[in-house]
C-alpha cells in the first residue's frame, strides 16, 4: 500500500480533516492530564529542512518524544536537496530508514518530487505555495475558542502567500467565507482562488474585508527568501496593517490570529497582537497537538 501523504490540506479528506482537529483536541486534554500516550514506540522522523524554523521544528520534535519515538534533524547544510544529490535520490534513500519525513523547502514542485520516490509518508512543514500544518492548528484555535468555523467569515489582510493559498483551501473543506484583502501586484493562486469559488473572495480594502468578520488573519510582508524587497513591500502594504481600528470593524468576539513570528509595527500593531482578541500563543502551541494527531493518522 503506498504511502499517504500530506503536502496540502486537499490531501485529507473532509471528514479526515475534521477527525484530525478533533483528535488534536483529546491529545491536547491527555497532555495536560499527564496521560501517557506512545502510539510511535520506537517510530523515527526525519526533518529535512532548507528554511529555518522554531515552531515547527521544536513542535515535530516534541510531538514525537511525546509519542515514544525520535526526531532527527537535518539542517540546511546537513540536507541539500536538488543541489549535491537529487531530490528523488535523497527520498529514496532517506524514506528507507525513517517512519515518516517532514520537508520544509522553497519550490513546492520539490517536496512534490521528494514525496514520488518516497517509501513513507511525507509531511509539508512549509513550501513557498503551502503552510497546511498550520492552519490544522489555526482551525483547531477557533474551534476551542468559537465553536464550529462553518459558515463564519474569515479575513485575511496583506500577502496572497503560502499561508493565504492554505486559508484558501480550508475555506472549502472547512466550509467557511474568506474575504482576501491582498495588494494589487501581490495575489494569491487564482486556481485556488476559482476552485474555491463561494468560498474564498479577492479583495483590496481591509476595512471591507475585515468587516463582520469572526477571524482576522495576517502574516508578515516579507516571507523568508523575500528580505531584499522588504522596502518596497513596506511602502505596498502601508495600509494593510492589523490595527485596533481595524478589529473594530469585525465582530465584538473575533479573534486575531497570526502564525509568527510578528513583527509589531509593520503588519500588526502591539496593542492588537498583545490584546485581548489575540489568540497566537495558543496557536502557536497548538501547531504541537495538531501535528500529533496528522502523525498518528499517517503513522498509526
Amino acid at each position: 500500500m503506498p504511502a499517504r501523504h500530506f503536502l496540502t490540506l486537499a490531501d485529507l479528506s473532509q471528514a479526515e480533516l475534521h477527525a484530525v482537529i478533533q483528535r488534536a483536541i483529546k491529545l491536547k486534554a491527555m497532555q495536560r492530564a499527564g496521560k501517557l500516550h506512545e502510539p510511535l514506540k520506537n517510530k523515527v522522523l526525519a526533518m529535512v529542512f532548507e528554511k529555518s524554523s522554531t515552531r515547527t521544528r521544536v513542535s515535530f520534535e516534541s510531538a514525537m518524544i511525546q509519542f515514544g519515538g525520535g526526531a532527527i534533524f537535518l539542517a540546511p547544510q546537513d540536507a541539500q536537496l536538488g543541489r549535491g544529490e537529487p531530490v528523488e535520490d535523497t527520498a529514496r534513500v532517506l524514506s528507507r530508514m525513517v517512519d515518516v519525513i517532514v520537508v520544509r523547502t522553497f519550490e513546492h514542485e520539490k517536496i512534490e518530487r521528494f514525496a514520488n520516490h518516497s517509501q513513507v509518508p511525507v509531511i509539508n512543514a512549509l513550501t513557498d505555495k503551502y503552510h497546511p500544518c498550520q492552519l490544522l492548528a489555526d482551525i483547531q484555535t477557533y474551534i476551542e475558542q468559537r465553536g464550529s468555523i462553518e459558515g463564519k467569515t474569515v479575513a485575511w489582510v496583506g500577502d496572497g502567500n503560502n499561508m493565504c493559498n492554505s486559508y484558501i483551501e480550508a475555506a472549502r473543506l472547512f466550509n467557511f467565507y474568506l474575504h482576501m484583502a491582498v495588494p494589487l501586484g501581490y495575489d494569491s493562486d487564482f486556481g485556488l482562488i476559482k476552485a474555491s469559488a463561494g468560498h474564498a473572495v479577492l479583495m483590496r480594502d481591509p476595512q471591507e474585508a475585515v468587516s463582520d468578520a469572526d477571524l482576522v488573519v495576517t502574516d508578515v510582508w516579507a516571507s523568508m527568501g523575500q528580505e531584499n524587497e522588504r522596502e518596497g513591500r513596506a511602502r505596498d502594504f502601508a495600509d494593510y496593517q492589523v490595527t485596533a481600528r481595524l478589529m473594530a470593524q469585525a465582530k465584538p468576539d473575533a479573534l486575531f490570529m497570526h502564525c509568527l513570528p510578528a513583527h509589531r509595527g509593520e503588519e500588526v500593531s502591539a496593542d492588537v497582537i498583545d490584546g485581548p482578541q489575540s489568540v497566537v500563543w495558543d496557536e502557536a502551541e497548538n501547531r504541537l497537538h495538531a501535528q500529533k494527531a496528522l502523525l498518528e493518522l499517517l503513522l498509526a
